[in-house]
């Protein structure tokens, strides 16, 4: 059949309606163009700014901080005059100028974080350009690395380190001791005292071996730095945080960099390990996560916290079974694996257990950090107004004993709360080792690091970021660079107190007191959780 025709039409004629229902026919949209993200450059005056900073703060230190009784370096040479008079009181001011620096390109470098201008590349070697200078300085706000190399001394010489402290074996190294810890025991894991054994080995134990074991004690501990580098991405990831603020707030933050890096604890190679086996936990990888808990646990007791939350989430982690079944089957697995690491590294020390009694030998330590102490202090010096007591160390023991029941009562809670798994086992853990922290009988700046590393990776907003920048300066200027406490100078807590809410406030407004000359605008904040 012959097609019909169409009749022409002009232009002028209606087009022909369709009959019946028809799909309206799409209109045809440009497509909105993508902007690009934009690169930030590299801070690199903010930078330059903390590594003047670590500059002033370690050549301070050579003066200033807990430097040998004689050093070999500076006992006879043209330097001598810094540890000495106006000397060290010139070493001084440039140690606490180069603290005001890196706390002011800290704060600089934590706008720019929650302002989404670095990512976590940028970040990490701001860091390695930070802790650069002080890997070479002397020990700074503490001299328990003298201690360190002292009980691997005694170790390498048969010593029982967990039996008799330094002072059992006159050296260079039990020499520079501090007193209070002359006649105390190791309280530090297998592993630690292996490794301080193997230090001293290579390093002697002279002056000028001492040096050179100072310096290799914080390249190992730098490893801990490391692997803190290489678990906070992931964490940020699994928790839900910004990898960028989390590895400002502890991979940059004066308290960590100057306290664990400067005065060489062995905490940073525990937080390290735990970083990195509570990645490996969540990541599904059980025995990788439970074998290096163990070894930093093998470090530093505190690490073993974590282990009770790791359960859980492993348990989370069995598809099948009753709750009792699932529990079963990751707590077996997770003890066994636990106690043969620690076993091994104890038979690799030739050690036995006696690190585990010795934990209590810190408690000579009385300051008001740690809350029950504080309480016991307080409590005795109301009731000496009144009535003349002889001895504070009852009522400290009391409040002690009571934080202890508290502390109990904390993590058996926390625990079974977090019996679901997940994150918030995470979260919870970092309460336990804040409350830890908090209520044990002695309490260092430096504690409160172990909860930071576990609650960076969640996301922070913007008054908890506020807080923990306030927290960690007043942490970090605590404590004089010669390694005694500031806890009982009134008026210099009172200084530091605003030197740290300015520096808080500052993370907000970048010129709080108004001191520019120009007009400074900061980028605001991204979207990313960190509002409150």
């Amino acid at each position: 059949m012959p097609a019909t025709p169409s009749l022409p039409r002009s232009s002028a004629d209606p087009a022909p309606v369709p009959l019946g229902p028809t799909r309206p026919t799409p209109t045809a949209t440009a497509p909105t163009p993508v902007e690009p993200a934009r690169e930030w450059p590299f801070p690199i005056r903010t930078a330059l700014l903390g590594l003047a900073g670590m500059l002033l703060i370690a050549v301070g230190g050579m003066g200033a901080g807990a430097t040998l009784i004689h050093d070999p370096l500076l006992a006879n040479g043209a330097f001598n005059w810094i540890r000495y008079g106006h000397g060290q009181l010139l070493a001084t001011w440039l140690l606490y100028m180069g603290l005001a620096l890196a706390i002011w390109a800290w704060i600089r470098l934590g706008r720019h974080a929650r302002a989404g201008r670095v990512n976590h590349a940028y970040m990490i070697r701001v860091i390695v350009l930070w802790i650069a200078p002080l890997m070479l300085a002397p020990p700074l706000f503490s001299k328990d690395v003298y201690s360190y190399l002292a009980q691997g001394d005694l170790a390498l010489h048969g010593l029982d380190p967990y039996g008799v402290g330094p002072s059992a074996l006159p050296s260079a190294l039990s020499d520079n001791v501090s007193i209070v810890w002359q006649n105390t025991p190791s309280p530090y894991g297998p592993l630690f005292v292996l490794l301080a054994k193997g230090i001293v080995a290579i390093t002697g134990d002279g002056l000028v071996s001492l040096i050179s074991g100072v310096l290799l004690m914080r390249l190992v501990l730098a490893v801990g730095f490391a692997l803190l580098w290489w678990a906070l991405p992931r964490l940020c990831a699994k928790l839900g945080g910004d990898s960028s603020v989390a590895l400002w707030l502890v991979g940059a933050n004066p308290l960590l960099v100057v306290h664990l890096i400067g005065g060489a604890h062995n905490d940073m190679l525990m937080i390290g390990l735990m970083a990195v086996g509570v990645v490996f936990v969540l990541d599904r990888k059980h025995v990788a996560g439970v074998v290096l808990l163990a070894l930093a646990f093998s470090v530093k007791a505190t690490a073993a916290f974590a282990m009770p939350f790791v359960v859980w989430i492993w348990m989370a982690h069995i598809p099948y079974g009753t709750r009792s079944y699932r529990f079963v089957k990751a707590a077996g697995p997770a003890i066994g694996i636990f106690g043969g690491v620690f076993v091994l590294c104890t038979l690799l020390a030739g050690v036995d257990l006696g690190w585990i009694p010795a934990l209590s030998g810190s408690s000579i330590v009385i300051n008001w950090l740690s809350l029950p102490s504080g309480l016991g202090q307080a409590v005795y010096t109301v009731l000496n107004w009144f009535v003349g007591f002889g001895d504070m160390q009852p009522f400290v023991t009391v409040t002690r004993t009571l934080g202890s029941l508290l502390l109990v009562y904390i993590l058996v809670k926390q625990w079974w709360l977090a019996r679901d798994g997940g994150n918030d086992a995470i979260r919870r853990a970092a309460i336990c080792m804040a409350a830890f922290a908090l209520l044990s009988p002695v309490t260092l700046p430096w504690y409160f690091s172990w909860a930071l590393v576990l609650a960076a990776g969640f996301a922070w907003g913007t008054a908890s970021l506020t807080l923990a920048a306030c927290g960690s300066v007043w942490l970090l200027l605590i404590t004089y660079p010669s390694g005694g406490t500031a806890l009982y100078d009134w008026g210099y807590l009172f200084i530091i107190l605003g030197v740290s809410v300015l520096a808080a406030v500052s993370l907000l407004k970048p010129d709080p007191l108004n001191l520019s000359l120009r007009t400074i605008k900061d980028v605001p904040e991204k979207a990313l959780g960190h509002h409150s």
